[in-house]
């Protein structure tokens, strides 16, 4: 059979597909490691990781074989019964982060969502706040999901333009400014306060240091409760297991998704203490997929990889590394370059015309594929398993890339 070429499947999915992606114009085939081929059998640097879903790198064995293995025997149930991986799951992740109870489902969207239920059942069941008059607190450039309800708190016109009305209950304040989140925790009302360690699709917007810890303080202070959306930011991507582990910041909901599965299967899950997990009762909210076998399997496999390979202490020196050398480049669109661990991004300042776009097209061209956010930001975020090497030959892709617009 005749293997076609990347404009024959660009061209297909343009033609019968949603046209709600605008992807960088690269057809990927195989991945390995930190690597991805496309059709034509060019090889990249995958400098995306599938926004961060495969820190443990393409096709690690370990994740693989255990997804073939539990596919062949058990896939899926529902909820309507036992299966005999869920608890194991269940008793592996509640050791390793330390809450009572896990929630398990798909995707980190329906993740946020079940932390937005779980806030407000909290609120009308243990805090007494009078039904439908909870609020939740978001931060401006959030970035949580796709639905409904969370572009409602949205402040990104292209998340939330064309799709109300839209989900009340929601404070937004700016964030990383920690008067602005004392002004609002001071309202009636208000149950949670929801917020991503690091932006990372605004831009990787890193806070303030000890803006995590007071903002947990002050929720404590006002009864109020932390969620830490780790979806992006979770599973040793920032050079800690959980970015809030940085300012031991112990989260009262914690969301994780992505790297959960190691990018082999959507797996999500919320962990939270018994007063505020017990709070939904049987029927009141679920998913025929979360938890099935394959998906508590897949995340066993793909944490131990994390903890036993040592993945955030190699993204901590690694990041180090590259922010070292990137920051010492002398470029006239290069503004400034931020991060923590491997989850980095470079401000592009527009020159004749050229953006940050163009600069990922140009990447590509050269051996390395990255996405911009927004038009101005690259962010650039390998598996956590890339070397020392592997990271200086990426790094040098990356200058000569810049110097191409100078």
């Amino acid at each position: 059979m005749t293997q076609q070429t990347s404009n024959h499947y660009i061209a297909k999915e343009d033609k019968f597909g949603a046209h709600n992606y605008h992807p960088i114009p690269v057809v990927l085939a195989k991945g390995l490691g930190i690597y991805v081929w496309d059709v034509e059998g060019k090889k990249y640097f995958d400098f995306l990781s599938a926004y961060s879903a495969v820190n443990q790198g393409h096709c690690h064995p370990k994740i693989t074989s255990a997804l073939t293995e539990q596919a062949q025997t058990l896939a899926l149930t529902s909820r309507a019964f036992y299966n005999n991986k869920l608890g194991d799951w269940e008793e592996y992740m509640t050791k390793l982060f330390g809450y009572d109870r896990m929630l398990p489902m798909n995707s980190g969207a329906e993740a946020d969502e079940t932390a937005l239920k779980l806030i407000r059942k909290w609120a009308y069941k243990v805090k007494g706040i009078a039904d439908n008059e909870a609020r939740i607190i978001v931060c401006d450039g959030n970035f949580h999901g796709r639905t409904i309800t969370i572009v409602s708190m949205s402040s990104d016109p292209d998340s939330y333009g064309g799709y109300g009305p839209f989900t009340p209950g929601f404070v937004r304040i700016p964030y990383n400014d920690i008067p602005a989140l004392e002004e609002a925790l001071a309202q009636p009302n208000v149950a949670g306060f929801l917020v991503e360690p690091i932006q990372a699709e605004a831009g990787v917007f890193v806070p303030d240091e000890g803006y995590l810890k007071k903002a947990a303080e002050l929720c404590k202070k006002h009864n109020v409760l932390f969620a830490a959306d780790e979806v992006q930011t979770g599973l040793a991507r920032t050079g800690k297991l959980l970015a809030c582990d940085h300012e031991q910041v112990r989260p009262d909901i914690l969301i994780l998704g992505k790297a959960l599965s190691g990018g082999v299967y959507p797996v999500s899950c919320v962990l939270a203490d018994d007063e505020i997990m017990l709070t939904i009762k049987p029927g009141e909210h679920g998913s025929t997929y979360g938890g099935n076998p394959i998906a508590a399997t897949v995340a066993m496999a793909a944490l131990d990889v994390i903890v036993d390979e040592k993945l955030a202490e190699n993204a901590t020196r690694i990041g180090e590394i590259f922010r070292r050398e990137m920051s010492a480049v002398k470029s006239e669109i290069i503004d400034l370059v931020r991060g923590k661990g491997l989850l980095n991004a470079i401000a592009v300042k527009p020159k004749d015309g050229k953006t940050a776009w163009d600069v990922c097209l140009r990447l590509k061209e050269n051996g390395l594929i990255a996405k911009p956010t927004h038009e101005h930001i690259i962010r650039f975020t390998p598996p956590l398993i890339i070397t020392e090497p592997e990271m200086m030959e990426a790094i040098e892709i990356i200058k000569s890339t810049f110097r191409e617009f100078e």
